[in-house]
């Protein structure tokens, strides 16, 4: 089954997405637990159907209000974080990305050393930055406490943001 959700509204519900999303939370909730009896036509018998959430498909800001990752400024890659190779555009202030993740590809990547193409005269030595274990990210996520979600969060602030983390 193919579910598509398109919230049409010029402006965003940004951290407030919750909201939109909490009902269907709550079904796919309800089928895993409750295990609803469900009758399969071609073997023509009933089976416990269970249900789940297997992935999302966003654009680059509805993953940030989604994940709760700030997509905005130096940090906003989610795979390099603090070990970014971003960097701020001298005219117009901005991040710029473009450039930054040929250290993803293998090390004998042609890419790499394509001088002319990409970064002008740069080959790409370094490596990827290392990627954090499920219970490193737990563990770096429960140091900011408490989060709120939804219409009673207001305006949180983490020690770091924009520094360290997004």
């Amino acid at each position: 089954m193919f579910l598509s959700m398109v919230i049409p509204d010029p402006s965003s519900p940004g951290r407030n997405i919750d909201v939109y999303l909490r009902p269907l939370i709550d079904e796919l909730t309800q089928l895993w637990s409750s295990k609803a009896l469900t009758y399969d036509i071609l073997r023509k018998q009933n089976f416990v159907m269970r249900a789940a959430l297997k992935w999302t498909i966003n654009d680059f800001p509805a993953y940030g209000m989604v994940s709760g990752w700030s997509t905005h400024g130096k940090l906003a890659c989610l795979y390099c974080m603090e070990n970014n190779k971003a960097f701020m555009l001298t005219n117009g202030g901005k991040a710029f990305f473009f450039y930054c993740h040929h250290h993803f590809l293998l090390p004998n990547h042609r890419y790499r050393k394509n001088r002319n193409d990409f970064f002008v005269g740069r080959v790409e030595k370094d490596v990827a930055p290392p990627r954090l274990s499920d219970e490193e990210l737990l563990n770096v996520v429960l140091e900011y406490g408490d989060i709120v979600f939804g219409l009673q969060s207001g305006k949180q602030k983490f020690p770091g943001f924009g520094l360290t983390h997004n």
